[in-house]
């Protein structure tokens, strides 16, 4: 049997056709999953090699329930990412009319990128979140719903017709998709790479947050992305997902891992992993005095006033 990939199902999401986009997927057996957490939970049980799903959009932002995923449970970490553009279509039953439609189900993340046209065009349509916007068609097929926001793409799996398509509020809509397994030695360094970690703060004071922050401004790493979750251990209790510019192995971010670990009450690395939205060539230039170099010329000269050699 060939080694497999969960991603988020059924098949016709967004997800899958963002995976095949991975040349590994074509050796692959590729296998829906009904929720991010049963992809995931895949993985952390041995079924499968990782997990192929949906973390962040540009209208949203981060998706709480990956994000969360990966915050709680055994350790997993990101190997790759992937970008992929999103445009909705009106998916419905052959015949159907605009004016016919009372119901419309999608994954909840797609309703902020739709919402404006929904008031504009179904101003009297109920929303139905469903597991996934294929799931939502699978839905519409089965006569559950009146219409679904999927791809176009999948309106031939479940027997549908698009009576709308190019469907969005934001122009440039992207979704970030991340190829999830179990802990291994990251991948060498590209030059154009990411750092994902989870950061617990040991007590709420003044200036906590800012001394976390601290780790990566003193040395001159950008972020991509901050967003707090809550620990579910009571109200203002919560950790930051962070995705960081450079490799763990880059001299300035592994110094910030481990000033965040000397501070912090937990840190979860969840991988380096190259970059999805831009090549070496197109990597903005070091802060000045953050190469692996300075940090090295920086230690011998501290090597060397401990030797008394200034």
């Amino acid at each position: 049997m060939p080694a497999s990939y969960a991603y988020l199902g059924p098949e016709g999401t967004f997800t899958e056709v963002a995976l095949r986009t991975l040349p590994e997927a074509a050796t692959r057996e590729l296998i829906p999953y009904v929720s991010v957490q049963s992809a995931l939970d895949a993985v952390r049980t041995g079924e499968a090699e990782a997990a192929f799903v949906p973390i962040e959009n540009s209208v949203e932002g981060g998706i709480t329930t990956t994000l969360d995923e990966l915050v709680a449970g055994a350790p997993l970490v990101i190997y790759r990412e992937v970008l992929l553009s999103i445009t909705f279509a009106l998916l419905v039953k052959p015949g159907t009319k605009l004016s016919d439609i009372k119901t419309v189900s999608a994954h909840p993340a797609a309703q902020p990128q739709v919402r404006n046209w929904m008031k504009a065009n179904l101003p009297e349509a109920l929303w139905e979140s469903a597991a996934s916007n294929a799931d939502a068609a699978r839905l519409v097929q089965e006569g559950r719903y009146d219409a679904a926001f999927a791809g176009e793409f999948a309106a031939a799996r479940y027997g549908l017709e698009a009576l709308e398509t190019e469907i969005h509020d934001a122009e440039n809509a992207q979704t970030r998709f991340v190829l999830v397994g179990r802990p291994a030695r990251p991948a060498a360094p590209t030059g154009a790479d990411k750092t994902s970690v989870v950061i617990w703060q040991r007590d709420d004071h003044p200036g906590g947050l800012r001394d976390l922050l601290g780790e990566f401004a003193t040395r001159g790493i950008n972020l991509m992305l901050l967003q707090s979750r809550p620990t579910g251990a009571g109200i203002g209790n919560y950790c930051f997902c962070i995705d960081a510019e450079g490799h763990i192995s880059d001299r300035r971010v592994a110094e910030a891992l481990a000033g965040l670990k000397r501070i912090c009450l937990q840190v979860r690395f969840l991988g380096s992993y190259p970059r999805a939205d831009v090549g070496v060539d197109g990597v903005r230039p070091l802060f000045p005095a953050t190469s692996d170099e300075d940090f090295l010329a920086a230690a011998d000269w501290v090597a060397h006033c401990q030797d008394g050699r200034f």
